[in-house]
């Protein structure tokens, strides 16, 4: 029972982040107030891990409220994007060789590192190519979970501050007719299959691609009509900002104050650069400025997608451009770093 009562205990405290957020009127209120709340308890000690089922189904709750926002008038809509998706590429070469600059000519790290450190998200790639080539991989963890973590508490207040965000307030899906129990049950299950099938394939956050797929095609050619229930979805939140949270425990309280002004001033000039490619692709494709900026965020795919569906922004436009940056620095890191390494090597000897 011990693990169990753990396990409920920093749910609740994660939900109470939530609704303390909530209250306040905080955009993003029950992600970012559950990820906060969650880093917090996680301070005493007593945090224990989130199991890998839970952190799943949080993914496949989200995948799928993500998914009722495909009409196909939105689908439609993606004929405006191919130049925003061009600006995206060159944006993340811009944002990576910002970053990468600072962390070289300012912090004194190695090349290698602190191109890892610089990649836009894809956390779990850019760890596991860390490992594989032997880099500091505690350093460039705090950089890029520094980054996701600012993302999640201030872009929603900033998101607010240009006028957009439409569903800051409110539950996701609050005040839309509901799913049928059989057209919820087809598209979690659907995702779930899907997701395993993603996963064999070594995609990015396959259990929240597989659901969004699912429930985008079952939405999309309106087989499927309605939401998620809105308590459902908002649990996944929680649940989202306690697998969020975790990233930052067994943090060396040393390396963390070592890495702290490199990930500070890693993050500000990424997000400039960032900001700068989205108003011209916000521009090119006719969406709000929010848009664009939710879209180039130097974020994780999940976070920044579930955060466009809780924000009332467009979840399709802002997950298509994370899933083409994610897939794409999944093919091209490792071949980048083993050339920086292999160049390394050869100017040592």
């Amino acid at each position: 029972m011990r693990p169990f009562l753990a396990q409920l205990v920093q749910i609740l405290i994660a939900a109470l982040g939530g609704l303390v957020f909530h209250w306040l009127g905080v955009p993003a209120a029950w992600l970012s107030g559950a990820a906060i709340g969650a880093t917090l308890w996680g301070l005493t000690g007593w945090a224990v891990p989130l199991p890998r089922a839970l952190a799943d189904a949080a993914m496949l709750i989200s995948g799928a409220a993500m998914g009722a926002a495909v009409t196909p008038e939105a689908i439609a809509a993606m004929g405006r994007y191919p130049g925003s998706l061009v600006l995206l590429v060159i944006g993340v070469v811009a944002i990576s060789a910002a970053s990468t600059a600072w962390l070289t000519r300012i912090s004194g790290w190695r090349r290698a590192d602190a191109v890892l450190a610089s990649v836009p998200g894809a956390l779990s790639t850019v760890l596991a190519v860390a490992a594989e080539r032997k880099a500091e991989v505690a350093s460039i963890a705090i950089v890029q979970n520094f980054r996701l973590f600012v993302l999640i508490a201030l872009l929603p207040s900033l998101v607010v501050l240009t006028g957009d965000g439409g569903n800051t307030g409110a539950l996701i899906g609050e005040g839309f007719p509901v799913e049928s129990p059989g057209g919820m049950a087809f598209i979690l299950l659907g995702g779930l299959v899907l997701g395993a099938v993603f996963k064999q394939l070594k995609v990015a956050a396959p259990i929240l691609l597989g659901a969004t797929v699912m429930s985008s095609v079952s939405h999309g050619t309106g087989w499927v009509t309605g939401v998620i229930p809105p308590v459902i979805a908002t649990g996944g939140l929680v649940l989202i900002g306690l697998f969020i949270a975790e990233r930052f425990r067994n943090i060396q309280r040393a390396t963390l104050k070592r890495a702290f002004i490199a990930a500070l001033g890693s993050f500000t000039v990424g997000m400039v650069v960032a900001a700068l490619f989205a108003g011209m692709a916000a521009w090119i494709a006719g969406v709000s400025f929010a848009n664009g900026l939710v879209a180039f965020a130097p974020g994780g795919l999940e976070a920044m997608t579930v955060l466009a569906l809780i924000l009332g922004l467009d979840p399709l436009y802002v997950g298509i451009h994370h899933l083409v940056r994610f897939l794409g620095i999944g093919l091209v890191l490792p071949f980048l770093i083993g050339w920086l390494q292999r160049d390394r090597t050869a100017a040592a000897e």
